[in-house]
């Protein structure tokens, strides 16, 4: 079951990311041909106005097929008739749409649970916080420049930042703001360096307080997404340590398997979880500069802006081809990776 969920969740993302193109094209008069959910042979497909739906076998990916590598296509409605803005804005919506999905997800999942402030609700001895006066009810607001909306955004820096010795923290005491210099200790027993604070209480806000700390958490798993990549190029992180299709499927349906017991809600929220990780991530995947992906594709229409004149189609396409290769190898190695890790 819990495979099942995965597929539906995965596509369900894929074809919120794929309606944003599709909507905008449309929005833009843009023509589009096919859109689809999956990859390889077509198994279902059908014909409404001037665009093909179909499903296809293998339950990964998606598409909205709208001409953009026919550069010789300038007739009415084609993708590279349209002023290089609304290619843009094509091109962006689908990343987007990733975000927008993962806010929706935000929202339902504060409206059930709630979040956990930033409020200290403890302070331990022993650690610098307390030598450093911080005390209980003390709202951290900053941590070494960085923003801080939700406890989440604390564990987080601490997390993904294990070599610094120091941090600048920035908390409000009665509206009055303060700043401490804490050094992360670990104590007899500690398994990590801490802080020395206790986190926040849950709270559980209405709906406009649902649809501002949305934003703050998309934001958290925003940075989520940039530490990982850091970590990533500076060799904290490995490639065993990423996770492709396979490595997700197996996650969730490890999730499902621990929320099984708790019943359907404990179940859905998981899910819901999982999927703002997912979601946001491919949001912030795709808008990278990386050749044939929609950011790689922005790269040149904002080249094409500024200069007011296209980059030549055929190297634009052997720098994407060249991208898509080099992706597809990432794919197989991280896969591969995946499948040793079931066994």
């Amino acid at each position: 079951m819990g495979i099942i969920i995965a597929i539906l969740l995965f596509s369900f993302i894929i074809i919120f990311h794929e309606l944003g193109h599709f909507l905008l094209a449309k929005a833009n008069g843009i023509r589009v041909d096919e859109f689809s959910l999956g990859l390889g042979p077509t198994l279902i497909g059908k014909q409404i106005g001037e665009t093909k739906f179909s499903l296809k076998l293998l339950p990964f990916g998606g598409a909205c097929m709208m001409g953009e590598d026919d550069a010789d296509d300038m007739s009415e409605g084609s993708f590279n008739s349209k002023s290089v803005w609304a290619r843009i804005s094509v091109i962006a919506a689908g990343p987007a749409f990733n975000l927008i999905l993962a806010w929706i997800f935000c929202v339902i999942i504060i409206l059930s649970v709630g979040y956990r402030s930033a409020e200290i609700s403890g302070v331990s001895e022993g650690y610098s916080a307390a030598e450093q006066g911080m005390q209980t009810g003390d709202v951290i607001k900053e941590i070494n420049g960085r923003n801080v909306h939700i406890w989440d955004d604390v564990s987080l820096y601490t997390l993904t930042h294990p070599n610094e010795t120091s941090l600048e923290v920035v908390y409000e005491r009665d509206g009055e703001e303060y700043t401490a210099v804490i050094e992360p200790r670990q104590l007899e027993g500690d398994a990590t360096p801490k802080l020395g604070v206790t986190p926040g209480e849950v709270v559980k806000p209405g709906i406009l307080g649902a649809f501002q700390y949305g934003v703050y958490t998309v934001k958290y798993w925003i940075n989520y997404t940039f530490d990982s990549l850091r970590m990533l190029v500076t060799g904290q992180l490995g490639i065993k340590d990423m996770s492709g299709p396979v490595g997700i499927v197996s996650a969730v349906d490890s999730v499902y398997q621990a929320s099984a017991p708790s019943g359907i809600a404990a179940v859905i929220l998981n899910m819901l979880n999982f999927g703002v990780l997912v979601t946001a991530n491919l949001g912030i995947m795709n808008l990278l500069p990386i050749p044939a992906l929609d950011g790689g594709r922005l790269v040149f229409l904002i080249i094409e802006a500024v200069r007011r004149k296209r980059v030549p189609p055929e190297k634009e396409g052997m720098v994407h081809f060249a991208g898509f290769a080099a992706l597809m190898v990432l794919m197989v190695v991280v896969m591969f990776n995946d499948i040793v890790k079931l066994f």
